[in-house]
């Protein structure tokens, strides 16, 4: 009985969990004014609509240059410009794809890399709504030393609101919180260890020109 009645509790916990992920997914909006930045990183995904956005942000003048993460790497330059769109000149001088990443933490790695090449201490994170709390805590261990400004694109196929009425909602859904609880545990168990040294913060770089 003791072992069922843990079961239930266990269970509970991540249920009431869950909704609050979900609520709090829900609860993202894309800014209508956000700030201007150092950067802005668009992590590529089911939605070109990231891309997009990321591109429309550096071409407001919200940044000086954008970074397009996890970029397919059989993909073209050129080919990529047509999904993300946008002008000639600012493709030509500020937009650096990565083509290394093949996770979200892969995307943490490449941020944090491209960062510090350019000594950026302010970033707008651009992903899917759904994607966002993980993202951040990913790019947060990766690059701490900056600031992060979530910009999350509304995923029209999934109403955060009702997702458990559809079961891809369900499953998209419960498959992040899954993931993101996964990442809470590594960096609880990583913060159990010896203080890490402090990582020199590195000197802004010219930017390089576009191959």
């Amino acid at each position: 009985m003791r072992s069922l009645a843990a079961i239930v509790v266990v269970l509970m916990i991540w249920t009431v969990g869950l909704l609050t992920f979900a609520a709090r997914v829900d609860s993202l909006v894309t800014p209508d004014d956000p700030p201007v930045v150092d950067g802005v990183v668009s992590l590529t995904g089911s939605s070109n609509a990231r891309l997009r956005e990321g591109m429309q942000l550096l071409e407001d003048g919200k940044a000086r240059r954008l970074l397009i993460s996890g970029v397919n790497r059989e993909a073209t330059r050129a080919e990529v410009r047509r999904v993300a769109r946008g002008d000639a000149r600012l493709w030509r001088c500020c937009v650096d794809l990565g083509f290394q990443a093949e996770s979200t933490l892969g995307n943490a790695q490449e941020t944090a890399q491209w960062a510090r090449r350019y000594g950026f201490r302010r970033l707008l994170v651009v992903t899917a709504d759904y994607h966002m709390p993980r993202s951040l805590l990913e790019v947060r261990a990766a690059l701490p030393e900056v600031e992060l400004i979530a910009y999350p694109v509304v995923t029209r196929d999934l109403r955060a609101e009702d997702w458990w009425r559809d079961g891809g909602g369900a499953r998209r859904m419960v498959v992040e919180y899954m993931k993101y609880l996964t990442i809470l545990a590594r960096e609880a168990f990583l913060s159990l260890g010896p203080d890490e040294p402090a990582r020199p913060v590195a000197t802004p770089a010219r930017p390089a020109p576009a191959p």
